[in-house]
């Protein structure tokens, strides 16, 4: 998607501390961040600020995710969900890269939460990102949502993140929230909630958003909340594995 300024956000993010004259020790939060836009680039969305404010932390684990670039991104250090301050190259740790060890450092965090709790949670990222990079096995013609180098996988939503947040080939937005077991009938409470955020602060007049819930079993009481509410598609997904023969040649 093409910048709606001549600037793309991440320049605009530079230029709004410049503006603000934000001092290195000066801890700004989301909101006054928000505010900024608003008075002076109303056209870029809550979720595209939010997700540029993760991607321009050094130390924010959700950028992997969104592309950051080593310079040009390395602007913030995340003090917690809601504030932030300018990053201190001489203080702080280095910065979270795609690729590097430090992504991979945060791989290993997510195997170790799933050791020490449920196997389910890593393997959740694994459909996560099979799902993400295979949309058409969900409905032909659904795409990763991408704006300014910010993509679906893990969209921030008022201090909360969607799974994956996608396009129909309508143009509307569509919710897909995965659960790797059972899912039960709190999701919905969840899932909804998210499609109201899209829907008050992505959608443009004459969008739409829906939702999805894909798990390995759904259950009768989700089925059952369900029956009442637009919008709201059920998936069960199954696996196959396959073998061969490994031989020395």
């Amino acid at each position: 998607m093409a910048s709606l300024y001549d600037k793309p956000v991440r320049a605009l993010m530079h230029e709004m501390v410049r503006d603000i004259d934000l001092k290195p020790d000066t801890v700004i939060s989301r909101d006054r961040v928000r505010s900024w836009f608003r008075e002076n680039y109303p056209k870029i969305k809550d979720g595209t600020i939010a997700a540029h404010l993760f991607r321009m932390s050094v130390n924010s684990k959700s950028r992997v995710h969104y592309g950051a670039k080593p310079g040009e991104d390395d602007l913030f250090f995340q003090v917690d969900p809601k504030h932030f301050r300018l990053y201190r190259p001489q203080n702080d740790p280095a910065p979270i890269y795609p690729g590097d060890d430090v992504e991979q450092a945060v791989k290993e965090e997510v195997q170790k939460l799933a050791e020490e709790s449920s196997p389910e949670f890593a393997y959740e990222k694994d459909l996560q990102n099979y799902l993400a990079r295979n949309l058409h096995l969900i409905e032909s013609g659904l795409t990763l949502f991408e704006d300014e180098g910010i993509n679906g996988l893990e969209f921030p939503v008022g201090g909360r993140f969607i799974d994956i947040l996608a396009m129909d080939s309508d143009g509307n937005y569509v919710v897909i929230e995965l659960k790797v077991s059972k899912g039960y009938d709190r999701v919905v409470g969840q899932l909804l909630r998210y499609m109201a955020w899209i829907r008050k602060n992505q959608t443009e007049p004459g969008q739409s958003v829906r939702g999805i819930i894909v798990a390995r079993h759904i259950s009768e009481d989700l089925l059952l909340a369900c029956s009442g509410v637009e919008g709201v598609q059920l998936f069960e997904y199954e696996l196959s594995v396959s073998l061969r023969e490994a031989r020395l040649e």
